[in-house]
């Protein structure tokens, strides 16, 4: 197996399209094509699966794809070692779910390029149930969750920026004036939430069904923008981490509900292999990373600080 061979393979991994890696790798197309089918006939076995214009990796390349990490890491540890290079360069793989990648990740995305034009990032959209399974299996450099606190032994989980979570309703809603609402006063409103298995609804059902109060009637959403927009109608009330509502709220087209006595919170957080080789390119990701949400987060505090005077 020859290492172009193995980056081909990788690119294709992560991007399932052989166009797309063609385009990432500055070669024509048949070369991605004939580098993989060599690939394939050294080891007897398909890797992809081609579903018309969809690629879908096979079990094989499912197994040889951490191998692959692995061996393309080593090769680029051996070469900075040799050529003490310091300047990073190379490709990095990250993903995020919806909320990071619209919210938190452009700032990031900005002031690495502008550090480090170098390096090329490629960027993998991913649902949140998926992407601790993509890093575990070495397809993803660095992955952004936004989730309750995550403890992993296989994975390095660094946490970045505490994200309140808002009860919202339109201004015009029954319950928007109200200076104080419990648990109890949520009983048969209509919610708009996202899918089954969400941090945000986990949290809410959580408190809810604490309470003996179960959510019977609600609208469920793939998509946050959806969920505001639904909201801002008076369809319904939601639940949401306030980063996603700041100009909704400073328009005064959402309002938050004070919950008596309840405060609640989750975290984005930064996922990434613990036995992944840390390139100067993913080192210089990190840090970049590290300074500018946590900046955010200082950021947000001043303001907070700023309103309570």
């Amino acid at each position: 197996m020859e290492l172009r061979q193995l980056a081909t393979f990788h690119m294709v991994a992560a991007t399932l399209s052989f166009s797309r890696t063609a385009q990432a790798l500055n070669y024509v197309q048949s070369s991605v094509t004939a580098q993989i089918q060599s690939l394939e006939e050294e080891l007897g076995t398909r890797l992809f699966d081609r579903l018309g214009k969809r690629v879908a990796l096979t079990d094989a390349g499912k197994r040889l794809l951490p191998y692959a990490e692995k061996m393309l890491d080593l090769a680029e540890e051996a070469r900075t070692t040799v050529t003490g290079g310091e300047v990073p360069t190379g490709s990095l793989t990250i993903t995020a779910p919806e909320t990071i990648c619209t919210y938190r990740l452009p700032a990031v995305l900005r002031e690495f390029h502008k550090r480090f034009p170098q390096v090329k990032l490629l960027f993998r959209p991913s649902l949140s149930l998926d992407i601790r399974r993509c890093v575990s299996e070495g397809s993803i450099d660095v992955a952004f969750v936004i989730d309750e606190p995550l403890h992993s032994n296989a994975l390095m989980i660094e946490p970045l920026v505490t994200e309140p979570l808002l009860l919202l309703a339109a201004p015009g809603h029954c319950l928007a004036q109200r200076s104080s609402l419990r648990v109890r006063d949520l009983e048969e409103e209509q919610f708009l939430l996202t899918e089954i298995g969400c941090t945000y609804r986990n949290i809410l059902e959580r408190v809810l069904n604490q309470e003996g109060v179960h959510i019977t009637t609600n609208l469920e959403f793939g998509s946050v923008e959806s969920i505001k927009q639904c909201t801002i109608a008076a369809m319904g009330m939601t639940f949401l981490p306030a980063i996603t509502v700041e100009r909704e709220l400073e328009e005064q087209s959402l309002v938050a509900l004070s919950w008596e006595g309840q405060e609640f919170s989750v975290v984005t957080q930064m996922l990434w292999h613990k036995d992944k080789w840390l390139s100067p390119a993913l080192q210089a990701f990190l840090t970049v990373a590290r300074e500018v949400l946590q900046s955010s987060q200082d950021d947000a505090g001043a303001i907070v600080a700023l309103e309570a005077i």
